[in-house]
């Protein structure tokens, strides 16, 4: 700089003062030169590689960023668009009864008690939010004075009330405010940034195919409501969840609390086989009543004879897991439930997961209760992630919906592989000679148990207002790691009689599996149950309904 700044001097010295302006011309040349290679490479890069929804892409300091939601296949479940919000200037407004007349003329449902506020005030305020392009553009074709639009990002879910209370919604301020939208929050908003999209667990297929079945189930039965859950019991991934009816804000899947009747026997049972206490040859007394203080325990159809465990369980007998429960004792059955994760509210992102409603006290008589599924009230979600530790080995998984899983999830070991092996066969049996005979899907190998349950009314359980619940896995052959799926359903005050699982849920159960199976890979093949176990028994179906 020194050199160029004293250049003139030198040229003079030289005869040479010519050289004084090219070197200047040279310099301003070079300065401008440099300057503008720099802004039009910052232009290329922000226009060609800035990633979608990160920083420059904003074009309105009120837009948020917010990544699409999509399925496990990236089938698109949620997604922004641009909407504006309808701003007036009433100061600048000619005519302001004409104004109103042909804004409402172009846009009807806009309040036209909020429109003739805002022009009868003296300051621009918002009239109304969340104009679509073509509704923006009908208002813009009027021309009239002091109107304006502001853009606003929206959150849209393209497919209606499909998955509604899984997706849950964000608020217009862009922050998630229930289902996956809040649990995901976080990480839905740096998805977005980095210009990806966020998948969740769920397969779209299987959700339309859970969704139209509960629905023709909640037809079929008269029910006042429903829900359908299938899970990977292997990963505890939800592949589809679904809580009926549609326009009702509660998720029946994570906040509802129902008494499920007999589908708790498998857990009985399942204690029973992994303390030792009890095998398949283990014989209990159903020959008459079941006597607990002034207490009568009776079975529905009784066969008024002993039964081993197997027979009770597809005899759906009050009595035998009456007195298995009561052998076992308070510890054995609270720990066991405990481990289910019957205790607690199930592990899942979902922040509307609740707690389950759990006996004060262990007598008895509430242990007899507890082992056909009365005495406790849980939600679905707790019932399908319990299903699953006892499907899948015996590991108690977390539920979750994130695709691959739970990153880190640490899988508690609830009862053993072999245990896992015997109640699959079990639930397999009850399809095939038991009360879940209406769930069977040719070649699938479905296994599954019912249950059923009067709710209190007023004090009393009323026998016109039941649930009905199929909790099912399949196939539930093959070895304790193979691949394998869980299917819940659950029919809330179901109209039609009979009211039980094995009429009003397992049929649903069967069609959902059948429809599924291409989608998820499960091939159909010979089953050795189906031709070494005979027919359904004939003299037996699902009435195990009221068991107190």
């Amino acid at each position: 700089m020194w050199r160029i700044e004293h250049s003139f001097g030198r040229a003079r010295a030289d005869a040479r003062p010519e050289e004084d302006t090219r070197v200047r011309i040279f310099v301003i040349l070079s300065l401008f030169s440099f300057v503008f290679v720099c802004l039009a490479l910052g232009a290329a890069n922000a226009a060609l590689l800035a990633p979608k929804g990160g920083v420059g892409s904003i074009s309105h300091p009120n837009a948020v960023s917010r990544a699409d939601v999509v399925d496990r296949n990236g089938a698109l479940l949620a997604t922004n668009i641009v909407h504006y919000g309808l701003y007036i200037d009433p100061s600048e407004v000619w005519d302001r009864q004409a104004a109103a007349a042909q804004i409402k003329r172009v846009l009807p449902r806009v309040s036209i008690s909020r429109l003739n506020r805002v022009l009868s005030g003296e300051r621009r305020l918002i009239v109304m939010p969340g104009l679509t392009p073509g509704e923006k553009a009908a208002v813009h074709g009027l021309a009239l004075g002091g109107v304006s639009f502001e853009p606003e990002d929206r959150r849209v879910y393209p497919l209606g009330d499909s998955a509604t209370h899984l997706l849950g919604a964000a608020d217009t301020g862009g922050q998630g405010i229930s289902g996956a939208e809040l649990a995901f929050d976080a990480a839905i908003r740096a998805a977005g940034a980095r210009g990806e999209s966020f998948p969740l667990s769920i397969d779209l297929r299987v959700q339309g195919v859970l969704e139209n079945e509960l629905a023709l189930a909640v037809a079929e039965s008269q029910a006042k409501g429903a829900v359908g859950i299938i899970a990977d019991v292997q990963t505890g991934e939800i592949l589809g969840m679904a809580s009926w009816p549609t326009g009702d804000p509660l998720n029946r899947a994570t906040s509802a609390h129902y008494e499920m009747g007999s589908v708790f026997k498998t857990f009985t049972v399942a204690a029973g086989l992994d303390t030792g206490r009890a095998d398949m040859n283990t014989l209990f007394d159903a020959s008459q009543a079941f006597m607990i203080g002034n207490r009568r325990i009776t079975d529905f159809h009784a066969t008024n004879q002993v039964l081993t465990l197997e027979e009770v369980y597809l005899h759906s007998s009050n009595i035998g897991t009456s007195r298995l429960a009561v052998e076992m004792g308070p510890t054995t059955m609270r720990d066991y439930f405990t481990r289910f994760g019957l205790m607690d509210a199930a592990p899942i992102e979902l922040h509307e997961s609740a707690r389950p409603r759990r006996p004060t006290k262990w007598d008895d008589s509430t242990l007899a209760s507890l082992s056909f599924g009365y005495g406790i009230m849980i939600t679905p979600l707790q019932m399908s992630a319990a299903m699953g530790a006892l499907t899948n080995g015996g590991r108690f998984i977390p539920l979750t919906l994130r695709k691959g899983g739970l990153p880190n999830a640490e899988a508690r070991q609830v009862v053993s592989p072999e245990t896992s092996l015997t109640l699959l066969d079990l639930l397999r049996r009850n399809v095939v000679r038991g009360s879940g005979g209406r769930a069977e899907a040719p070649g699938l190998r479905v296994g599954g148990k019912t249950g059923s349950a009067n709710k209190l009314v007023n004090g009393r359980y009323d026998p016109t207002h039941a649930v009905g619940t199929f909790a099912a896995v399949f196939p539930a052959d093959g070895p304790v790691n193979a691949r394998r799926y869980s299917i819940l359903i659950l029919i809330d005050e179901p109209g039609t009689y009979p009211r039980t699982g094995g009429f009003v849920a397992a049929p649903a159960v069967g069609r959902i599996a059948d429809r599924i199976a291409p989608f998820l890979g499960v091939e159909r093949r010979a089953d050795q149950y189906r031709t070494a176990l005979g027919e359904k028994i004939p003299a037996f179906e699902d009435v195990e309904g009221d068991g107190r």
